[in-house]
């Protein structure tokens, strides 16, 4: 039996992939307070992953009022793309390839996590029902205020500057976060969006502010090398649209013709059912329309992956909570070998419990060998 295509080399535009299988990004609250650096157990977490075929780093906020959740990274500082640059240097030298998520939260903030206890920013002053976490607790996001015109620039600058910042630090590309309702996705919802200037209403008003920035960060990075998640179906963290199959048809219009590297694709509601997918849409058709490497993401299993990829439905496959566990997802995954189990009380903050210390499929082989001995 032929191995399957989900084990193949492949390419995402210029960068070189040893298999289809994708960490996905997660966010594990494991940077340093205050600086928001990543730290020597951030080396050693992604290198042990370096058997995807490729790692998309955990959302990491461009700025510091792009910041939504404690202990998360940065890359707007000399200090973080150093941290960072100690990151990439160990994944290339254990044989992986590495992007960075370039992130910026929006109204999915609270006041406490925003420089001199400034609101959050969004396109409209729409509080989201949704909680984030402070650093001591899960707390309600605070009343963001709507930005105005004249500062739509220099959210577009600071993508730009993160964009110089994570090439700078060695990776192999970014991935711009267009998902999971925040900023970008904000103003891509009219759930979230009520503007009435130039960002606002139309399809290609709401879609201006995630083009502008796709071309700062093409213009450092080129377009192949350049990837970015979308989740036009998902309502996570309160975005929601009126006509989710129009927008996803609208966004797959704009962006085939940009030559980005992946266009990674929520396929129903973030970290929840699949068949949140309009009737109305057909994923593949959609994935023809862009022309572009289709990331696949959502609730995928070795089966599904596999014949999501052998049909031409999906070009890569993103897993995320199994990655969690399962440092050599990609090796298991081939081998059909049994997964561990996640300790979801571990997935947010601490230390190496639950980030650095799952075992590898030759020690789970040594401990069930010493244990029948």
């Amino acid at each position: 039996m032929s191995t399957p295509k989900l084990f193949h080399p492949a390419r995402a535009g210029d960068i070189e992939l040893k298999n289809r299988i994708v960490m996905a990004p997660l966010t594990r609250n494991r940077a340093s307070d205050g600086d928001n650096l990543p730290m020597d157990i951030h080396v050693e977490y992604y290198t042990q992953r370096a058997d995807a075929g490729l790692i998309v780093t955990e959302a990491t906020q461009i700025s510091p009022e792009g910041k939504g959740y404690a202990w998360t990274p940065g890359i707007y500082s000399d200090a973080q793309v150093e941290a960072w640059k100690n990151v990439t240097d160990a994944v290339h030298e254990a044989g992986g390839k590495i992007v960075m998520q370039l992130w910026h939260v929006g109204r999915i903030s609270h006041n406490s996590l925003q420089e001199d206890g400034k609101q959050p920013v969004a396109p409209s002053a729409i509080r989201a029902e949704a909680p984030t976490f402070d650093g001591e607790k899960m707390v309600d996001v605070s009343e963001p205020r709507a930005l105005r015109l004249d500062e739509l620039p220099r959210i577009v600058e600071d993508y730009r500057k993160a964009a110089e910042n994570a090439k700078k630090a060695g990776f192999d590309g970014v991935e711009v976060h267009g998902a999971n309702g925040y900023l970008l996705d904000q103003f891509l919802k009219d759930g979230s969006n009520k503007r009435t200037d130039d960002y606002g209403g139309s399809y290609q008003n709401r879609m201006r502010l995630l083009l502008e920035v796709l071309d700062v960060v093409e213009g450092v990075w080129g377009p192949a090398r350049t990837g970015l998640r979308l989740s036009p179906f998902s309502a996570a963290n309160d975005a929601t649209d009126s006509d989710p199959a129009a927008l996803a048809e609208a966004l797959v219009d704009a962006l085939k013709d940009r030559g980005l590297a992946y266009v990674h694709v929520i396929e129903g509601q973030t970290g929840g059912s699949r068949d949140a997918v309009p009737d109305s849409v057909d994923l593949r058709s959609l994935k023809d329309r862009l022309g572009t490497t289709w990331m696949a993401n959502n609730g995928y299993d070795r089966d599904l992956a596999i014949d999501r990829v052998e049909s031409g439905d999906a070009d890569l496959v993103a897993f995320g909570v199994p990655y969690i566990a399962n440092p050599d997802l990609a090796k298991r995954l081939e081998r059909n070998a049994a997964l561990n189990t996640p300790d979801k009380d571990t997935f947010y903050g601490g230390g190496r419990e639950g980030y650095v210390d799952y075992p590898f499929l030759e020690q789970v082989a040594t401990a069930s060998n010493t244990a029948a001995e």
